[in-house]
């Protein structure tokens, strides 16, 4: 596991947020196995990554390093969010506030009516990040993680469309310290 950053400065860290390339995947790979007991294999990212009219996948990076990576799935009117993760010396940095962000904003840019997601019923933290983002329990999977037999609380962001939820993702953007840069023609 990394260590923990000496002394970030979140008031001058700036997070440049780009779509994923298969230039990134090691350091993807990387983080994955940190945080996940069931990582996702280089095969899995690379058939994701080659769906691009479906599937939306970015990656946080400060000073050219990866510390973070996210991704969804559009279905119909929904996005759902299939990964997001930080790597452990950066969490607690904001860095999942951006990558989640930026994923809502992309959702709405799509065309997209609403967001969901599944998280470890044990993962508050998580819980309460996505609960910041409008999401709200709508139900739960039964030993939805296999490795663990853990239970996955189904969340839901509804009406991502309406203007109300664009005031809500700028106004937690206002909110973040330092800056953060999109690639060109992201959020």
């Amino acid at each position: 596991m990394a260590a923990r950053l000496p002394d970030i400065d979140a008031n001058r860290i700036e997070v440049h947020v780009v779509p994923m390339r298969r230039r990134h995947l090691r350091s993807v790979l990387r983080i994955e196995a940190q945080v996940y007991p069931r990582p996702w294999s280089l095969s899995l990212f690379l058939s994701e990554l080659a769906l691009r009219t479906s599937r939306c996948y970015i990656v946080a990076r400060v000073d050219a390093v990866v510390v973070g990576y996210a991704g969804m799935m559009f279905a119909c009117d929904d996005a759902h969010v299939t990964t997001i993760a930080v790597d452990p010396a950066w969490q607690r940095s904001k860095i999942g506030t951006r990558l989640l962000g930026t994923l809502g904003r992309e959702a709405i840019r799509a065309g997209m009516r609403n967001l969901t997601l599944e998280v470890r019923v044990s993962n508050r933290g998580a819980q309460a990040l996505y609960e910041n983002f409008g999401f709200a329990p709508a139900g739960v999977r039964r030993n939805y993680y296999v490795e663990t037999n853990e239970d996955a609380l189904v969340m839901w962001a509804e009406h991502i469309d309406e203007p109300a939820y664009a005031r809500r993702l700028a106004a937690i953007e206002a909110a973040l310290p330092g800056s953060t840069v999109w690639a060109e023609g992201m959020a």
